[in-house]
C-alpha cells in the first residue's frame, strides 16, 4: 500500500495530510506551521503554531501575545515527531527566525524553504543547505536579470553620499521587518558610528531586534527633531513613507531605497529614487538555481515570484519542476515579492530580462 503523499495542496496553501498540519496557511487552521514572521506568511488566528523561538516572538510583537490559541517553539536542527512525520527547522537566512521545514517519513525527504536568501546577513542565522526528494523554493527574482551584488557595497554608496552631501539628510526606505534591521547593522559594519534617525513605523520591530541581543548602534527617533540638525544624517523609514508629506518635510533631502526590485532602474526611477540600493532578503537567480542543484531534488515546486521561468529553467536540465500558483504570498511587509509583474515588464522594455 503506498504512502500518502507527504505534501499536497489544499485553498489554505501546503498541507501535510500525514501530520494533519498547514505551512504557512493564508487563512486561520487548526494546527500551522510557520517558516518565518512577514505577514504573507505568519497570519494570526490560527488554532496552534509550530515555528522558531524567535519567530513566535515577532508574531506575538506584531499580533500580540494572543495570535494563536497554542504555541509550539522548536530550535533550529531539533527533530520533532507530528503525526509520524519526522519535522525540524533549519536557517533559511531570510530574516530572524526564518526557516525551512523538514519533513521525512518513508525514507522521503520534503523541504517548504518559504523565503531564503545565501548572502551573509549579520541579523539572522546563515542559510543551510537541506538535500531532499521534493524542494519547495520560492521564486521572487526568479528571472536572469536579477543578480544581487554584495550588500557591503551597496551600503558604502549610502555612507559615501553623506560624505559627497553633507548638507544633504538621507531618507532610506526599508521593510519594517528585516530588511531596516540588516540595513542598520550593515551600517554599523562598514564604519558609520553616528546615530540611525528611525520613522515611528520602525520602532517596535527595531527594539524587538535590540532586546534580543542585536547591536545596530545608537539609535534615535526622528520625531520631533529639527530638520536642519539632520543634515548629512541617515533616517530609515518604511517605503510608503517615502512618498507622502512626512519625506517633503525634510527639504531637499537624498531618497534611497534598499530593495532587490532597485536592480531594475525603471522602477527607482518610477518611485523618484536617487539612491537605489540593491540589497534584497531573497535569493537572486544564481541562488535559486544553485539551490536547487545543491538539494538534489527529483521534484521542485515552485511558488510566488518568476514561476515559470524558473520551472523552465530547471526542466531543461531534467528535473521535474511545476508552478504551485499559489495565492496570498508576496501581499505582506516583506514588500519585494509584490512588485514582480511590474518589475518584470519594466526590466523586458529596458532588454535585461
Amino acid at each position: 500500500m503506498a504512502l500518502e503523499p507527504i505534501l499536497t495542496l489544499t485553498p489554505e496553501g501546503l498541507y501535510c495530510p500525514p501530520g494533519d498540519f498547514h505551512i504557512d496557511p493564508t487563512r486561520p487552521v487548526p494546527r500551522a506551521v510557520i517558516t518565518h514572521g512577514h505577514a504573507d506568511h505568519a497570519r494570526p488566528g490560527h488554532g496552534q503554531v509550530l515555528a522558531t523561538a524567535e519567530t513566535l516572538a515577532i508574531m506575538a510583537v506584531r499580533y500580540g501575545e494572543n495570535f494563536t490559541g497554542a504555541r509550539q517553539p522548536a530550535a533550529y536542527g531539533e527533530t520533532l515527531d507530528v503525526g509520524g512525520v519526522r519535522l525540524s527547522f533549519h536557517p533559511a537566512g531570510h530574516v530572524r527566525g526564518s526557516a525551512q521545514v523538514l519533513m521525512e517519513r518513508g525514507g522521503r525527504r520534503a523541504v517548504v524553504s518559504g523565503d531564503y536568501k545565501r548572502q551573509g546577513d549579520p541579523t539572522c542565522a546563515p542559510f543551510e543547505l537541506v538535500r531532499c526528494d521534493l524542494f519547495v523554493t520560492e521564486a521572487t527574482f526568479g528571472l536572469p536579470v536579477f543578480r544581487h551584488p554584495d550588500a557591503h557595497g551597496e551600503i558604502e554608496k549610502l555612507v559615501e553620499s553623506t560624505r559627497l552631501f553633507p548638507e544633504r539628510p538621507h531618507l532610506v526606505g526599508a521593510y519594517a521587518l528585516g530588511k531596516a534591521q540588516r540595513v542598520m547593522a550593515l551600517i554599523r559594519e562598514v564604519g558609520f558610528d553616528r546615530p540611525i534617525y528611525l520613522h515611528g513605523a520602525l520602532q517596535r520591530l527595531t527594539d524587538h531586534y535590540v532586546e534580543a541581543g542585536i547591536d545596530l548602534g545608537p539609535l534615535l527617533p526622528v520625531k520631533g527633531v529639527d530638520r536642519k540638525a539632520l543634515a548629512g544624517e541617515i533616517i530609515m523609514a518604511p517605503p510608503s513613507a517615502l512618498s507622502d508629506r512626512w519625506a517633503q518635510s525634510f527639504g531637499d533631502q537624498v531618497t534611497g531605497f534598499a530593495s532587490g526590485w532597485m536592480r531594475v532602474r525603471a522602477r527607482a526611477r518610477q518611485r523618484g529614487v536617487e539612491l537605489p540600493l540593491v540589497i534584497s532578503d531573497h535569493g537572486d537567480w544564481e541562488d535559486l538555481c544553485t539551490t536547487i542543484v545543491e538539494t538534489e531534488a527529483e521534484a521542485v515546486w515552485v511558488t510566488h515570484g518568476q514561476e515559470d521561468a524558473l520551472c523552465h529553467w530547471a526542466n531543461q536540465r531534467g528535473i521535474d519542476a511545476r508552478p504551485l500558483h499559489l495565492l496570498g504570498y508576496g501581499d505582506g511587509d516583506d514588500g519585494e515579492a509584490d512588485l514582480s509583474a511590474a518589475a518584470t515588464a519594466d526590466a523586458s522594455e529596458e532588454g535585461e530580462a
